[in-house]
């Protein structure tokens, strides 16, 4: 098959991921991976990843199938960064789903769903590390379904929830508080493009967070 990636970022932490991908089908499909909707020319499966461009009819009618992988369990969280929030709010599992493109955010078909446990202790790398992993599975359990003949399943509207676009302030944390408090929005922040910042004593400070080791006395 004629498979076309788009991920706008070239720094996006998920590109080496998607290389290893293209990589190991080499042999299998016809893959590259695209940074511009004017890049496209057609093929069997068009995925967005990370895709920045609004990708209207006329390009998604170039492909057979324009895929978005998007990290809800929709219809519910449909819109920007819905894994970020869901964690911030508290979430140890995070649904990861696989839709049809359309030209509203997020409405599209479903084909499949992936569900993830995220440790309460995982940083930033190794949320991006689980939720890589679903989207990996996803588009080969699509492309699956697709050479079988099997169709999504539309969403319905009545349960439908948006969350909102992330901004770097989003970021920014309350010095006030213990770092126990703070540790969900310290650990889900982009410690290069987005890192989390407080503000103290006339000055911005970023934070970065490493781990270590394992504290036997915390079982959380």
């Amino acid at each position: 098959m004629k498979i076309d990636f788009l991920c706008s970022d070239p720094t996006h932490p998920v590109n080496e991921r998607l290389k290893a991908w293209i990589a190991a089908h080499i042999g299998t499909h016809d893959c590259a991976l695209r940074r511009r909707k004017a890049e496209l020319a057609g093929g069997d499966i068009l995925f967005l990843v990370s895709c920045t461009e609004i990708i209207d009819q006329p390009v998604r009618d170039l492909y057979g199938h324009a895929l978005v992988l998007h990290a809800s369990d929709l219809p519910a969280g449909r819109g920007w960064s819905p894994h970020i929030w869901a964690i911030l709010e508290g979430a140890g599992v995070i649904t990861i789903s696989i839709l049809d493109a359309e030209d509203r955010v997020d409405t599209g078909a479903v084909w499949a769903k992936e569900r993830r446990t995220v440790p309460k202790h995982a940083l930033y790398d190794e949320i991006n590390a689980v939720l890589f992993d679903a989207e990996l599975a996803l588009m080969d359990r699509a492309i699956e379904m697709i050479q079988s003949g099997q169709h999504p399943v539309a969403q319905s509207e009545r349960t439908a929830s948006y969350w909102p676009r992330r901004r770097p302030e989003d970021s920014e944390v309350d010095p006030e508080k213990s770092i126990r408090k703070l540790f969900d929005a310290i650990r889900v922040a982009d410690p290069d493009r987005y890192p989390a910042f407080f503000r103290l004593n006339g000055h911005v400070y970023t934070i970065a967070l490493k781990k270590v080791s394992k504290n036997d006395s915390d079982p959380d």
